[in-house]
């Protein structure tokens, strides 16, 4: 069974084709990372004329090196929730469009979903797992049931975390896309030159939660107050000390939610997730059995829109055409989505 999936709802615009949720036949991605870095951040408006420049050829470039025809699709998957709306709408119409002419089903996509789905493109993963989402947009924990809905155990209280490595890096002035920039100079510094902060929120159903605004004030507006007085005040020792402070929080969360719920097994996705500390720091954990994804399936694509969307063709779980793009996920704290 084959599914062509397409995602659109920042600035890669991607199609893939996947077979039976698991065999990637193609995998397009297209970066608007040139377009969008003299503003250290994505433009909606620019990001969203790209996809409508590039959506076509992408598609064709997915069928093609999958060597499958239009006609040879099962059904048409597409993120429609959520991201930039500007540019979930491009690919949502096109999906549309195309499911339409062909006579396919439509099966819309929740992005955060795929996300958490994409290690199952390559690796067996047995249901319940703890999920752990970090991108630019969502810093999720979540106890996994199955690939159609999550219950969220903690999430951002303000930035993001992909977010607070991007404003971080445009600050500095030490590149874009900020995580992949901080990663790559951190390498080269001390992450004990700088002891940032790291709220804790104990109280209720927040313990799970993060919080980003604060640490991204303390390394922007206040490193002084946190500098060892020892080590150099360089910028790579600023990236190393922000970049240890940032996961670790993460990671004391999820490690404290695996504890909570006996989940033995952590699942991460998300840009973030190539995070280098990330994957050291959550690999090292004993008596804890770590997913990541590729570095490939790590930012936005399409193959775990189509993979995901694969699950739902079997399932029945059709769109109508009626379907909407959404910019916001749902209200959390409860059964997602």
């Amino acid at each position: 069974m084959k599914i062509l999936g397409i995602e659109s709802s920042c600035d890669e615009c991607a199609a893939s084709v996947v077979e039976d949720g698991r065999r990637i036949l193609s995998n397009i991605v297209l970066s608007q990372v040139d377009f969008h870095k003299p503003w250290y951040g994505v433009v909606p408006e620019i990001a969203s004329r790209k996809h409508i420049e590039w959506i076509r050829p992408v598609v064709q470039d997915a069928l093609a090196e999958a060597v499958v025809g239009a006609d040879e699709l099962d059904a048409i998957a597409v993120t429609f929730r959520p991201g930039l709306i500007g540019s979930l709408l491009v690919g949502l119409s096109f999906a549309k469009g195309l499911a339409w002419a062909l006579g396919k089903p439509l099966v819309g996509v929740d992005h955060i979903l795929a996300h958490l789905y994409a290690p199952h493109l390559e690796q067996d993963i047995s249901y319940p797992y703890l999920g752990v989402l970090v991108s630019g947009g969502h810093t999720i924990i979540a106890r996994v049931e199955r690939s159609d809905s999550i219950e969220v155990l903690g999430t951002t209280i303000d930035d993001a975390c992909g977010e607070a490595f991007d404003k971080v890096a445009k600050f500095y002035e030490i590149g874009f896309p900020g995580g992949v920039a901080i990663d790559k100079l951190a390498r080269t510094g001390d992450a004990r030159a700088f002891q940032f902060p790291k709220p804790s929120l104990h109280k209720g159903d927040a313990r799970y939660d993060v919080s980003y605004s604060g640490l991204k004030t303390a390394v922007i507006h206040q490193s002084a107050q946190f500098w060892n007085g020892k080590s150099e005040k360089s910028l790579p020792n600023i990236a190393a000390s922000f970049q240890k402070a940032a996961i670790d929080i993460l990671v004391d969360r999820a490690l404290a939610a695996a504890r909570d719920t006996g989940l033995h097994r952590i699942v991460a996705g998300g840009g973030v997730a190539a995070n280098s500390y990330l994957r050291e720091r959550m690999s090292a954990e004993k008596g804890l059995e770590v997913i990541f994804p590729s570095l490939k399936l790590c930012t936005d694509n399409a193959a775990m829109v189509a993979g995901i969307g694969y699950h739902a063709f079997v399932a029945g779980r059709f769109s109508s055409f009626s379907l909407n793009a959404e910019a916001r996920v749902p209200m959390f704290k409860r059964a997602y989505p």
